[in-house]
């Protein structure tokens, strides 16, 4: 990876890279880029790393606004042999302070804007390195980059196929996230490399635009930084701006014919799909990682492209484990009568991933049709946890790594998921019920039903104006579960993590005071 972009460029790789704003990194002000120009400014990047005095087998914490160049960053720090922890700058002050401590970083590089916005909350994430360099401007007891820039890159190191390469965090939906530490054997020889065939109709073409707006700190983009450069496509497009005014405008300068996004982000643009002149008339690829698009947003984008065998690649993983099983829907499936049932996940990758459902008190293996616990084997599992080895020995079951999930598999070997465990409660699935929600109430932007102990679900409806219609709404649950009354919320007001994801409990406490649900949580 420290020498990913030469190794693209050399090769003659025609790739132009479009940004819709600025890379974070000093001398940088452009906004297109060839494979060249971003192979300079890594070894740049490496120099003044260098200079900030990183070295082999050290790590370097990065935290800074949302873009691609979190893996840029990560690119030189490998060039150096050092090992990149790409943190989320959404990450409040007291969970980004004990990530730290765990990290021990030779070299924090961040903002001055991020620090000043943690001091002021208590906490200095100067304190936990040893060194703090900042992008933007000058800063208490850190280096601004200038004053490290311009010193000349060392050669390349490699380090073993089996040693730590990049550390990043999982979404810390429920509490302080993890830190994942993969290596070049576990994100690149077995997710990397899986992603750089040209799959008939799924895989990434010669001609093709793809566009990515994503979380940049997550281990995904890293994972996907790998591949695609290696695929080569004519553009890569980098959205950072979600809102859909700002998002309309540079998705119509570079339509995409691939389109990755988080699911919240698929959310936020749906209103495009929408309009006459819309931007996703060409795509015939959208993938959407991290958690479930909800059926509404997936009819909304199927239904926009003109392409004739436009599909929806579906995968769910964990940071700890990459992709075990994808799911395809078409405009065709989801024309079928009934509701659409986005919760099925399909099969576990082929020659690749394993899974089975357990008991989850006596992890004793259940048949199809009984819901238990969701174990996966993998060998893209990452070695462990950095600071939480018990933690991560807990969920170690003789090589099947307990997810966490609850679902059910059917005969044919396919996977519905259920709940989180800590949020499950028995007899029912919140995911589904969430799905059912806003495919009968279209006025819905979100549905989050959370499960406090001993009472019942508790849906809280996201609009656009934090208010609904109790009409509609008691017709739509008229044949379901039993639930409490529901709770109206703008989204501004509904916390979330740096992938969108909603931080469940965190609102769970919101809403009644305590912040713990059904489930055990034994295994988050």
């Amino acid at each position: 990876m420290g020498t990913l972009f030469d190794e693209c460029a050399s090769r003659g790789g025609a790739t132009v890279v479009h940004l819709d704003r600025p890379f974070d990194l000093p001398g940088a002000g452009g906004i297109a880029y060839d494979l060249a120009q971003l192979a300079t400014l890594v070894e740049e990047t490496a120099g003044w790393l260098a200079a900030a005095g990183v070295r082999a087998r050290d790590r370097v914490a990065i935290v800074k606004d949302n873009h691609w160049d979190y893996d840029l960053l990560a690119c030189a720090a490998v060039r150096l042999g050092a090992v990149p922890a790409q943190l989320s700058a959404h990450l409040a002050a007291e969970p980004l302070a004990t990530l730290l401590a765990r990290l021990r970083p030779r070299l924090l590089v961040t903002t001055a804007a991020l620090l000043e916005r943690h001091r002021a909350d208590g906490a200095d994430p100067v304190q936990r390195a040893e060194r703090t360099v900042v992008l933007d401007a000058p800063a208490e007891g850190a280096t601004l980059v200038d004053e490290v820039r311009g010193a000349t890159a060392p050669a390349p190191r490699r380090r073993d196929p089996d040693a730590p390469l990049v550390i990043n965090h999982t979404s810390g939906t429920t509490g302080v996230p993890k830190l994942v530490a993969h290596t070049t054997r576990t994100i690149i020889h077995k997710l990397a490399r899986f992603e750089t065939f040209r799959y008939p109709r799924i895989g990434v073409r010669r001609e093709d635009t793809v566009v990515n707006a994503s979380s940049y700190a997550h281990g995904r983009t890293f994972c996907w930084t790998a591949s695609v450069l290696c695929l080569a496509p004519r553009e890569i497009a980098i959205l950072t701006r979600h809102a859909p005014e700002e998002a309309d405008l540079f998705l119509r300068d570079h339509p995409p014919t691939v389109l990755e996004a988080l699911p919240s982000v698929y959310n936020r643009l749906r209103p495009l799909t929408g309009r006459l002149d819309q931007p996703f008339r060409r795509v015939r690829l959208y993938v959407s990682t991290y958690d479930a698009v909800h059926p509404p947003t997936l009819r909304a984008f199927l239904g926009a492209s003109r392409e004739r065998g436009a599909v929806w690649m579906q995968g769910w993983g964990q940071t700890e484990t990459g992709p075990l099983t994808f799911r395809f829907h078409t405009r065709r499936s989801l024309r079928g009568a009934g509701e659409v049932d986005a919760r099925d996940l399909g099969r576990p990758v082929p020659f690749r991933t394993r899974l089975r459902v357990v008991d989850p008190d006596t992890f004793a293996p259940l048949p199809p049709g009984r819901a238990g616990l969701l174990l996966a084997r993998t060998g893209a599992r990452a070695p462990g946890y950095l600071g939480e080895e018990e933690r991560w020995r807990a969920k170690d079951r003789d090589g099947w790594w307990n997810t966490g999930d609850v679902g059910v598999r059917d005969r044919t070997g396919a996977v519905r998921l259920l709940d989180r465990e800590v949020d499950h409660a028995p007899g029912l699935s919140c995911l589904q019920l969430e799905d059912v929600l806003e495919d009968r109430l279209p006025w819905l932007s979100e549905c989050v039903v959370l499960t406090p102990p001993d009472s019942d679900p508790v849906p809280v409806l996201v609009t656009a104006d934090g208010t609904y219609d109790a009409t509609e709404f008691k017709r739509a649950v008229d044949d379901l579960p039993p639930l409490a009354e529901p709770v109206a919320r703008a989204e501004a007001s509904i916390p979330r993590t740096g992938t969108g994801k909603v931080r469940r409990h965190a609102l769970l406490e919101q809403l009644t005071g305590r912040p713990d649900a059904a489930g055990t949580g034994r295994w988050t």
